[in-house]
């Protein structure tokens, strides 16, 4: 019989994972979704995957990732669509939507360099692989001496790059080695590494107007991730007037409830780095990010944007 739920996806190892659990948490609660044959995976190649030579940001940045999946959602050609979050820009096209989020995974970036734990201990001027413009910065900030060289590829080939020794060190994302089952490394404390914006975070999309996947989607959303990253996004979008300013957030819940959000952005070599936090009600997610946001936007300035 023909599936009632067509997903797409990219191709990695990482995102038919993820498409795995969206599809196992679809199937447990949405009864006519359990049989085997209901939903089909679609794997769909992204401008951002055929990119292998240089740094994303050098070639458009957010939406490398996702521009092809939307369209064959747009086109019908799929129902839904899978995407990690960081990949994510912050606005969708017209027409599209995000209805729900998994729970989030540990946000936090690993750090991998055989024995060594911590950033303060690479031997000095190190070669550290990345190609993340939030890393370097970071990495800079606190260790201006690093060389910081361009790291692309999935996880398997950025950890054998770093296995025959192409560099010393490299960060990956916690969420993605743990969804792998890789135990590899050592987290980054956040003061360190501030996360990506929607990092170790899920989504599904779909069109506005298919009602039936909606209220599927709706099912299986996790409400506190939903507004984690609503906050995150928030701030991003004040912010996002170039692909090379260095941007990271968090939000979490704190222990008493109250939600509490983390941003900063970052000169590209490390020079300056300007952070700053907000706490409050969850009701108030998006204009927290606004607001912390629109600070960080005055206190860089041209020197930033």
């Amino acid at each position: 019989m023909a599936s009632l739920l067509r997903l797409g996806t990219r191709g990695s190892k990482l995102a038919l994972v993820q498409t795995g659990l969206v599809r196992q948490a679809l199937a447990r609660a949405v009864p006519e979704l359990a049989a085997p044959d209901a939903i089909e995976v679609v794997t769909i190649k992204t401008t951002g995957d055929a990119i292998q030579d240089r740094p994303l940001s050098e070639a458009g940045g957010k939406g490398l990732f996702v521009k092809e999946i939307e369209d064959a959602l747009l086109s019908g050609r799929i129902d839904a669509a899978v995407h990690s979050m960081k990949d994510m820009p912050t606005a969708q096209p017209a027409g599209l939507v995000i209805s729900a989020f998994l729970p989030r995974e540990d946000a936090r970036d690993v750090l991998i360099a055989g024995d060594i734990t911590r950033i303060a201990d690479l031997r000095n001027g190190a070669i550290v692989g990345t190609s993340a413009l939030r890393r370097r910065a970071q990495l800079l900030y606190r260790r201006p001496d690093l060389q910081i060289v361009n790291l692309r590829g999935n996880v398997d080939t950025r950890l054998a790059k770093r296995e025959r020794g192409d560099v010393e060190a490299t960060l990956l994302a916690l969420a993605g080695l743990k969804r792998l089952g890789l135990a590899v490394g050592a987290p980054v404390p956040e003061d360190e590494m501030l996360p990506a914006v929607g990092q170790g975070a899920v989504c599904i999309e779909c069109r506005v107007d298919d009602a039936k996947v909606v209220g599927w989607l709706a099912g299986i959303n996790h409400a506190p991730t939903a507004t984690c990253v609503t906050a995150e996004h928030a701030m991003l979008a004040v912010l996002d007037g170039s692909c090379r300013t260095p941007i990271a957030g968090h939000a979490i819940f704190d222990k008493d409830g109250a939600l509490y959000l983390r941003g900063l952005i970052a000169k590209p070599d490390g020079s300056e780095l300007i952070a700053t936090d907000r706490t409050g009600p969850a009701a108030d997610a998006e204009a927290m990010g606004r607001a912390a946001g629109e600070e960080l936007k005055r206190r860089g300035g041209k020197g930033f944007f």
